[in-house]
């Protein structure tokens, strides 16, 4: 809490409420993912053969190269198609997108296992974390525009940035020290790994959670006016965002869709195509 008083201009007034309890989410999760990043690194270059004497020069400079320009064309692709949805649904796909890259990690840490498909998986990784990249950047924009309450933005996205670095720096410490007392312990290596991946999934859920958006989008529209419809009452924005799904709409596709008005509704439908009752 003094962190944020002594950083921010105008503490507390300047930013919502959920600001703080998001970058404490925020930040841990940030945390777990470098320290992991250690040990999903250790492994790829392990499988690309440094320290190998086998292993050339070249071969391991076309492998990487082959893995980045698959992130690339990823990452232009899921712009083109998934990039005019990314600021309506800032929630889900901030979560989605550290799930993406918890898989594009995972990637790379199998990759060793699999010699013969190695290229498959790295480059699968690469494409994960490609989704990562696009997604979490627009996100954390709408996030920051959301935030400010004083025309603040820069102020906000600035701090931000340096919080970051240091959830990056203390992770990456972290990290190596785990690396060095895992080595040579696949067990030790695995147990860690995926704790800490399902620690950073808690995280990352608890994060999105705090969030309560004054905006509306076809899902929180639908609980407004649904609500209004069935109680007269018009809802608040912290009372909408615990009814709100953050998750995306095919994981709870066991919801009777008549629970959820905007899937109900048909925009676009031909009058013609209409019943006589409907009419």
């Amino acid at each position: 809490m003094i962190f944020f008083k002594t950083k921010l201009q105008g503490f507390p007034g300047s930013v919502t409420p959920d600001y703080v309890p998001f970058q404490v989410w925020d930040s841990l999760q940030g945390l777990s993912t470098y320290i992991r990043t250690m040990l999903s690194t250790q492994a790829l270059l392990s499988a690309i053969g440094v320290g190998e004497k086998s292993a050339t020069v070249i071969g391991a400079t076309f492998q990487w190269f082959l893995r980045d320009l698959t992130g690339m064309l990823g990452g232009v692709l899921f712009t083109f198609y998934q990039g005019s949805n990314l600021d309506s649904n800032a929630k889900m796909w901030r979560l989605v997108a550290d799930l993406m890259n918890d898989l594009g990690m995972l990637m790379d840490l199998l990759s060793p296992l699999f010699p013969s498909a190695f290229a498959f998986v790295v480059c699968l990784g690469s494409l994960s974390r490609s989704f990562t990249g696009v997604a979490s950047g627009a996100t954390r924009a709408a996030l920051t525009q959301h935030f400010a309450l004083q025309n603040n933005a820069a102020d906000i996205s600035a701090k931000e940035g340096s919080q970051e670095t240091m959830a990056t720096m203390i992770g990456m410490a972290l990290g190596m020290l785990l690396a060095r007392i895992t080595m040579g312990n696949p067990f030790a290596i695995w147990f860690s790994f995926l704790f800490l991946t399902m620690f950073h999934m808690y995280a990352n859920y608890r994060a999105v959670r705090c969030l309560s958006l004054n905006s509306l989008n076809f899902q929180r529209s639908s609980i407004l006016l649904q609500q209004f419809m069935e109680t007269d009452q018009v809802l608040s924005p912290e009372q909408v965002s615990t009814m709100e799904h953050v998750l995306p709409m095919w994981t709870t596709s066991w919801i009777s869709k008549d629970k959820l008005l905007h899937m109900r509704v048909e925009l676009g439908v031909r009058v013609s195509s209409l019943g006589h009752q409907e009419m």
